[in-house]
């Protein structure tokens, strides 16, 4: 076994690798794995992680994690990062290909078409490089950001304003779960250190995460 894979082995942390959850990993970054959502659920659900920042559906569906309180990705209105990029009309839409990185958002979704008495097919997609192509697109984090910065001829439904819009409410696409057998109260701590770290270094945070314009980092 090589030293980076002893290094990996030994993370306890996973989290995914977008620009909203940096404040979240402050000073942790390196006791910790960055992957797409539903692989890292799978990887946290098989006790691969003690903790990871997923998919409220992830916690919802398995009964296997403690929630820690104060911590989450969530939103009160436009997310930015989570959309529909539609061409035609929702009511005539009939395929919509879904990021197969989201898990929480695919979700979302449904439940917002049903809202709207909309039920069109949902295929899988991770061809991003492909997205400006498809007629209905569902596309998280930085890829979605990315989508937005390029030419494109669709209109973007907000899947946070979608939200607010049919519930009223603000909502909550992930959150810190710890898994039960992991019985560590410090990494709890840990993880809410980092996250006040976080707050206190916004300005830190935006200048070196330089994926994208200073303006969009500050949102």
């Amino acid at each position: 076994m090589d030293a980076a894979e002893t290094r990996r082995l030994a993370k306890r942390i996973g989290s995914v690798p977008y620009l909203n959850s940096a404040p979240l990993t402050y000073g942790i970054e390196n006791e910790t794995e960055f992957l797409p959502p539903s692989q890292l659920a799978k990887r946290l659900r098989a006790g691969e992680f003690d903790a990871g920042l997923v998919s409220l559906t992830e916690v919802l569906h398995h009964d296997l994690y403690d929630i820690l309180d104060g911590v989450a990705v969530a939103s009160d209105g436009p997310v930015k990062s989570v959309f529909l990029a539609h061409k035609k009309p929702l009511a005539k839409t009939e395929v919509i290909h879904c990021d197969t990185a989201s898990l929480s958002s695919v979700n979302l979704l449904k439940v917002i078409l049903a809202h709207h008495g909309l039920s069109p097919r949902l295929e899988p997609f991770g061809d991003y490089a492909r997205a400006a192509g498809q007629d209905a697109v569902l596309l998280i984090g930085n890829p979605g950001i990315e989508f937005l910065r390029q030419p494109h001829e669709h209109q973007i439904f907000d899947l946070g304003q979608a939200w607010q819009d049919a519930a009223g409410l603000p909502f909550v696409f992930a959150v810190w779960a710890i898994r039960r057998a992991c019985n560590d109260p410090a990494l709890g701590q840990k993880l809410l250190t980092a996250k006040r770290d976080g707050q206190a270094h916004l300005d830190e945070i935006i200048a070196n995460h330089n994926e994208f314009d200073v303006e969009l980092r500050s949102t």
